[in-house]
C-alpha cells in the first residue's frame, strides 16, 4: 500500500514542477518526494479519529426512537357502519366497524377457501360474495374493499 501512494504522489507533482524549470527541478524532486510520504500516515492518523464521531449520530438515532406512543385507531374506521341485506348475509346484520366486516368476510373466504391457489390476490366468488362483488366471478383483493364500501351505510 505504501508503494501505490509513493507513485501516485510523484505523479501528482510532475506536472506542477515542469511549469516552473522541469530541469532544475528534476534534483530536487527526490527529497520532496520523502517528505511528502512521512505525512502521509499522520493524516492516517487523523481519519480514524473521525470514525467514533460517526458512531454519534447513531446513538442520537436510536434515543429519539425511544419515545414512541401507540398509535390511535382512526375514529372513522371504528364507526359502527349498518351491513346491506346482501353484505348481511356474510358478516351478520349488527352494525359493525369497517375493520370487523374485513376481517369477517376475509374469514368467510378461508373457510370456504375462495382465494385463488396460484393467485392469492384473487377471490373466486361464491354466489353470496358474487351479489356483493357487483356479478364479478373473481376479483382482487383491492378491488374488494371498494366493492364492499358500496354495501355499508
Amino acid at each position: 500500500m505504501a508503494t501505490a501512494k509513493k507513485a501516485k504522489k510523484p505523479a501528482a507533482k510532475k506536472p506542477a514542477a515542469k511549469k516552473p524549470a522541469a530541469k532544475k527541478a528534476a534534483p530536487a524532486k527526490k527529497p520532496a518526494a520523502k517528505k511528502p510520504a512521512a505525512k502521509k500516515p499522520a493524516a492516517k492518523k487523523a481519519a480514524p479519529a473521525k470514525k467514533p464521531a460517526a458512531k454519534k449520530p447513531a446513538a442520537k438515532k436510536a434515543a429519539v426512537k425511544k419515545p414512541a406512543t401507540k398509535r390511535k385507531p382512526n375514529a372513522a374506521f371504528m364507526k359502527p357502519m349498518t351491513p346491506s341485506s346482501v353484505l348481511a348475509a356474510v358478516v351478520g346484520a349488527l352494525p359493525l366497524p369497517r375493520t370487523e366486516i374485513t376481517k369477517k368476510i376475509w374469514d368467510y373466504i378461508k373457510k370456504n377457501k375462495l382465494q385463488d391457489a396460484i393467485n392469492k390476490r384473487m377471490i373466486n366468488a361464491d354466489e353470496k360474495l358474487k351479489a356483493i362483488f357487483g356479478g364479478k366471478g373473481q376479483v382482487s383483493m383491492f378491488e374488494m374493499t371498494k366493492l364492499v364500501s358500496k354495501h355499508v351505510k
